[in-house]
């Protein structure tokens, strides 16, 4: 097994002692980037980008070549999944991403197939193999599925949705039907997520986008249930090595307690819950990622600064932090003050590991 240069990601992720913080930021390789728009366009539409494996490579590596930053992401989507299952997924100007054939009916349901990740998810596997080739052991490479709960509301929705309808009519007058899709949707992130790290990929990250419109109840019971076996099934020793597990609901802070008892090793929160209560909450079962408020970076260098020396402050002394932004970095974000923060980290954060 080649060492690698930098693991201080791994080291958080894990509660391992560290010198500094760790710092990534959620869609890292995104449209704030004037080299990524450019690459976006040679490509001629998102998911085109997404299924070269070269150029998924090429994009994945930007925002390392311009920072100082302790982890890659694999550059592909959430999506993927219901798309290899044939529903058609199609970006929609003005709306997002869209299905032509959403998931409506039991009948519906019991004719999606689990897709082979070496067959309709390979170009996939393609793009982790060369972005560990390129990454040459300089940081490790995280890969990433959407949780079975979002990947259902995308799916029976249709397209992006403000108040859930299908998914929540589904829910409550159709459970059974609901749940055969949500188990089918593990099985198909944990088959997915273990052919990545088979491919290279030496850290993984569940990214649950809707489970914040739940009810304690419902999440738990449509959430966090398929996640918890998503965590039980996938692999967590490669290359000699623990690969951390990082799960993320957005607006689930308040859950932050039963989400540590799935067995994961690091737990995104958003930037609604301070950092000292998450980590009351949790204790020493977890780490934590996060969790700046994305819109900071529209503020000044000065400003920047400011909030990561009060998020560093909040979290503390010692190990277990991943810093990170509390969700996807915005794309009108200028890229010098991704820069600010990401410098301000590494120089603020190592007296609190002392």
């Amino acid at each position: 097994m080649n060492k690698l240069i930098n693991d201080t990601y791994l080291c958080a992720a894990l509660s391992e002692p560290v010198e500094r913080t760790p710092v990534w930021m959620m869609r890292q390789a995104g449209r704030y980037l004037p080299e990524y728009r450019a690459i976006r366009e040679q490509a001629g539409d998102f998911m085109s980008l997404c299924k070269n494996p070269q150029l998924a490579c090429e994009v994945t590596l930007q925002p390392l070549e311009r920072y100082p930053l302790d982890a890659a992401i694999l550059f592909s989507d959430i999506l993927t999944i219901p798309d290899a299952m044939g529903l058609g997924l199609y970006f929609k100007e003005g709306e997002g991403p869209c299905f032509e054939h959403p998931v409506r009916t039991a009948a519906d349901v019991a004719k999606l197939p689990v897709p082979n990740p070496s067959d309709t998810l390979s170009y996939v596997m393609d793009a982790v193999s060369v972005i560990r080739k390129e990454l040459n052991n300089r940081v490790p490479l995280i890969g990433f599925s959407g949780s079975p709960w979002t990947l259902a509301t995308y799916m029976v929705e249709g397209c992006s949705s403000k108040d859930y309808r299908r998914i929540k009519g589904m829910m409550f007058s159709e459970p059974r039907t609901l749940h055969k899709l949500l188990d089918k949707l593990a099985d198909s992130v944990i088959a997915y997520l273990n052919a990545q790290v088979e491919s290279g990929a030496q850290a993984l990250m569940i990214f649950d986008t809707w489970g914040g419109v739940l009810t304690e109840r419902d999440y738990k019971e449509f959430s966090l249930s398929y996640m918890q076996k998503i965590v039980s099934g996938i692999t967590t020793v490669a290359e000699g090595r623990k690969v951390p597990v990082t799960l993320f609901t957005k607006n689930g802070g308040q859950w932050l307690d039963a989400m540590a008892e799935t067995g994961c090793d690091c737990l995104g929160v958003d930037w609604t819950m301070d950092l000292s209560k998450a980590r009351a909450m949790v204790g020493d079962k977890v780490a934590l990622q996060g969790n700046m408020d994305p819109s900071i970076l529209y503020g000044s260098p000065e400003r920047i600064k400011q909030e990561v020396a009060t998020i560093l402050e909040s979290y503390g002394k010692g190990t277990g932090h991943v810093f990170n932004l509390g969700h996807g970095i915005h794309q009108f974000v200028d890229p010098e003050n991704a820069g600010v923060f990401i410098n301000a980290v590494h120089e603020l954060s190592p007296k609190y590991h002392t």
